[in-house]
């Protein structure tokens, strides 16, 4: 769960209008305002209250400097209740394994936590580096529940799909 501290990084985190990059696969994920980052912190500790799992802030084991976060949230997708894994890092994190990392946790963490519930990632089919995350993390490729997301066509990659 986020401390007090990490809330005031967020917006910066998580689409810094200054690093448009962090949100290039999906634009309606970015934040203009402080406001914008306070209602966004609000939904995930409420998630955090009622579930008792939501995101992660990531950081390297020997600093406090947040890179990004990771974590999952339940959702319907065609109709079928799912945790959506999500990672977003900021750009001076890429290519160096930590996304692959976080989102393996996680994916641990689900199955262990959360073992009734499929695990599925929403990519964008242009956003390769976020398919070697979901395949990473130990997901496949779910072409029959690709669709019509908030910026695009999503891929959907999945675990622990039913027969």
């Amino acid at each position: 769960m986020a401390t007090a501290s990490d809330r005031s990084r967020y917006r910066c985190n998580l689409c810094n209008p200054h690093d448009p990059e962090t949100c290039l696969h999906n634009p309606s994920d970015a934040l203009a305002r402080p406001d914008e980052a306070r209602e966004l912190y609000q939904r995930w500790n409420e998630q955090w209250q009622r579930y008792g799992y939501g995101y992660w802030v990531a950081r390297r084991h020997d600093s406090d400097q947040q890179l990004g976060f990771c974590g999952i949230k339940p959702m319907e997708l065609q109709g079928m209740k799912v945790l959506n894994l999500f990672y977003r890092f900021a750009t001076s994190a890429w290519g160096q394994g930590y996304a692959g990392e976080a989102a393996t946790a996680v994916t641990t963490w689900a199955s262990r936590h959360v073992p009734d519930l499929p695990l599925i990632a929403r990519v964008r089919p242009a956003n390769t580096a976020s398919q070697r995350v979901a395949i990473r993390a130990g997901l496949t490729r779910a072409e029959h529940l690709d669709g019509t997301g908030y910026d695009g066509h999503d891929w959907i990659y999945a675990a622990k799909l039913a027969n």
